[in-house]
């Protein structure tokens, strides 16, 4: 059933599900996205692994503390990253993807290449996560054709220049006439609603400041009335306010995942799955009403 949520101009729907290839998961609490790269430059080592059965082992870990869905990533995409051919994403992502759809959990693909999504989608992935937003060639009629679920994340610039050159002062507005551009050339297509899901990117082509206005001013990204997903984990903007190396910015992640979902959030991307999830409990006791 749909509910409704109070916003800045009011009361808009916002789904109870998100729509995926094998699954409806339910939105009535936050759901926690393990982060899996098959990649050896990430930015963090907590998540990075260049070999397939060390991937499937840090799967089955995140699945054991908790993860309601696993996020599979060939291709670091940290500021400055050089980009993979998607025949060399593929050969990182494909042996692990194809155990993955076995197991009976909702498994997202971290690609914006459009081969590589309609591989994935014919072995039986979920979801698509694109920080291109489907705006690379032939990507948005990729998963036109498809029942995939669809995260949009919204990104300035790109992974090799975003933080050379970031967003320029006002930085809510801009990100909101992004998404709304975008879902509407995806409803073009005939893409269910029910399919999609925002993330505004957090570190991708944003100062600390624009970082954390973005946060501030989330509700604001429910006037859109789809469901919100959120990275934070371990991003370097927790570490320049707080002066802490990438490895040790669990609590702080952690913080901004409350906030987060205290402004609407209602996926979360982490590193550190076992402890969002307790805190995610405590949050589930006594929710804020939004």
């Amino acid at each position: 059933m749909d509910v409704e949520t109070k916003t800045s101009e009011g009361l808009v729907p916002r789904l109870g599900f998100w729509k995926t290839t094998r699954f409806n998961l339910s939105l009535h609490r936050p759901l926690v996205m393990g982060i899996v790269n098959i990649t050896p430059d990430s930015f963090s080592s907590l998540s990075s692994t260049e070999l397939p059965s060390d991937a499937l082992l840090k799967a089955e870990c995140l699945l054991r503390e908790g993860a309601d869905i696993l996020d599979i990533g060939g291709e670091s995409t940290r500021p400055g990253a050089v980009p993979l051919s998607h025949e060399q994403e593929w050969l990182r992502i494909e042996p692990v993807l194809r155990e993955l759809v076995n197991w009976r959990i909702p498994i997202s693909v971290d690609t914006y290449h459009c081969e590589n999504m309609h591989k994935a989608l014919d072995m039986g992935a979920d979801i698509i996560n694109d920080i291109w937003a489907l705006r690379q060639e032939n990507s948005l009629n990729v998963v036109a054709g498809y029942s995939c679920g669809i995260c949009l994340m919204h990104m300035h610039g790109s992974p090799e220049t975003m933080q050379i050159k970031p967003m320029a002062d006002e930085t809510i507005e801009p990100v909101l006439d992004f998404f709304r551009q975008q879902i509407h050339l995806i409803e073009i297509k005939g893409v269910a609603r029910n399919r999609i899901v925002i993330d505004p990117g957090i570190g991708f082509g944003k100062t600390v400041t624009q970082n954390f206005d973005i946060l501030q001013k989330q509700k604001l990204l429910l006037d859109l009335g789809l469901p919100v997903m959120v990275g934070w984990s371990r991003k370097s903007s927790l570490g320049k306010i707080t002066g802490l190396d990438v490895d040790k910015r669990l609590i702080p992640s952690i913080a901004a995942a409350v906030l987060a979902v205290e402004r609407g959030a209602r996926i979360l991307r982490v590193h550190d799955v076992a402890q969002t999830v307790s805190a995610m409990a405590v949050w589930h006791a006594a929710p804020m009403e939004l």
